[in-house]
């Protein structure tokens, strides 16, 4: 597995990279696509929706079930990744470039944690 040190994690497997002190973009970290499978449809936020920290926001398809994602940050979705809609597929190839919304003017975000934390929280199973 690989954890990038440029982004932080949630306990609920999504990466937030921060682009400036109010914008960040958030995606599923490769533990997240790893144990999910092989991903086959996302269904994103609509550009203007809120984002609520720690609410459902987003949902990922795999060959083995349906799974919710939840927003690590609140703020205003202002883009949305329109090439995963199209070919899911790279969030299993490429989970830290593969983003799937980005969220301007944060207003809060859970207590995010660095690689190092991510890696062993994992390492527990969690």
């Amino acid at each position: 597995m690989y954890f990038p040190k440029d982004v932080s994690y949630s306990r609920t497997h999504e990466w937030v990279r921060m682009a400036d002190g109010n914008t960040a973009r958030v995606g599923i970290t490769d533990y997240a696509q790893h144990e999910l499978g092989d991903l086959v449809f996302v269904n994103l936020p609509e550009v203007g929706d809120e984002a609520i920290m720690g609410e459902r926001i987003a949902d990922v398809e795999s060959v083995k079930a349906v799974s919710d994602i939840f927003s690590p940050l609140s703020g205003r979705i202002s883009a949305v990744n329109g090439a995963i809609l199209d070919a899911p597929e790279l969030l299993n190839s490429d989970p830290y470039g593969a983003w799937l919304f980005e969220v301007r003017g944060v207003t809060e975000h859970e207590d995010l944690m660095g690689a190092e934390d991510y890696e062993r929280f994992c390492e527990k199973g969690e």
